[in-house]
């Protein structure tokens, strides 16, 4: 079974002529440094010893997290939601503010 972006697909065990690998596997390797670096500030590192870059059978990158415990995943799920509540907020505070003249007519 594959999902429409091919993340489910198998993995590149055994490569195809003509499928770029590299490139995918490059992709992924850069997220899972940055998400490596990321886990190091938080001390969340040891959390996921599994992390590695790899490639599905159509040269997609994928990131594997590996196997983590509960907390682990439900503290980094906390996380990334807290983040995008902050972006959220970051992104309202940052709107142009209207004059009275320019606000919309109720």
């Amino acid at each position: 079974m594959t999902d429409r972006r091919g993340v489910v697909a198998k993995r590149a065990e055994n490569l195809s002529a003509g499928v770029p690998y590299v490139r995918g596997w490059n992709r992924a390797r850069q997220s899972a440094g940055g998400l490596a670096d990321q886990l190091v500030v938080l001390g969340l590192d040891s959390d996921f010893p599994g992390l590695v870059a790899d490639v599905n059978a159509f040269g997609d990158g994928i990131v594997q997290l590996g196997t983590v415990r509960p907390e682990a995943a439900e503290l980094l799920a906390r996380l990334i939601a807290a983040g995008l509540a902050a972006e959220s907020s970051d992104m309202t505070t940052k709107a142009p503010r209207l004059s009275p003249r320019e606000a919309p007519a109720a």
